[in-house]
């Protein structure tokens, strides 16, 4: 989508989807309605992506924003030009992620991680904690409360990772942690965090300013 830049060793990939109303954060428009899931996803983009860009300054890391509708032009016009962004692609999200990761290593990366932007919790200290342990360790879950994770790590591509998961449930963490075992990965783990996906978690991403 843009001129990328020099992919570091670590690299860390930002999921996002362009704040359309009605196309994102659409569990949470009962509550917020169409406008207010809209600017929810917009506030939550921009607070990840201060999070990391605060992360990279410390660390050298490399990054780029990997977003769902919209257009290159929207994304930059809205987040500023300075940013790699790639279109997350077709697929559903195991799709995209593998594709992301394969994508990562083919440019040279040797440690990848891929986060979302509904987790007000992620910070300096899970970032930093995530690329140290993956050192030592196949593969890096984040879990989130809800069963699913926040965050993914991973030193080589894993496409297996990313099949038959029922991704959205209760179950996704579970059934990535089942398959890891299965081809005997190692797997180490993050501190729970909990993400903003329906109105009850709505206070989550309330008290994260308080």
């Amino acid at each position: 989508m843009s001129v990328s830049p020099k992919i570091a060793k670590q690299h860390l990939i930002i999921f996002t989807r362009y704040p359309q109303p009605g196309k994102t954060k659409t569990r949470l428009i009962p509550a917020l309605g169409a406008e207010g899931a809209a600017n929810l996803q917009r506030q939550m983009t921009e607070h990840t992506l201060s999070k990391v860009k605060k992360f990279q300054e410390s660390t050298g890391i490399s990054f780029e924003i990997r977003f769902a509708d919209g257009n290159l032009q929207l994304m930059q016009n809205w987040l500023g030009t300075e940013f790699n962004y790639r279109l997350q692609g077709e697929g559903d999200l195991g799709k995209r992620m593998e594709n992301s990761f394969l994508n990562a290593f083919e440019g040279g990366a040797q440690q990848v991680a891929i986060v979302g932007i509904d987790c007000p919790g992620l910070n300096n200290q899970v970032l930093t904690e995530a690329f140290q342990k993956i050192q030592n360790s196949d593969l890096i879950l984040g879990p989130a409360v809800d069963g699913g994770y926040y965050l993914i790590a991973l030193k080589r591509a894993i496409g297996e990772l990313f099949i038959n998961i029922d991704w959205g449930t209760a179950k996704v963490l579970q059934q990535t942690v089942d398959i890891a075992q299965q081809l005997n990965l190692s797997v180490a783990y993050l501190r729970t965090l909990a993400d903003v996906d329906r109105p009850e978690d709505l206070p989550i991403w309330y008290n994260s300013y308080q």
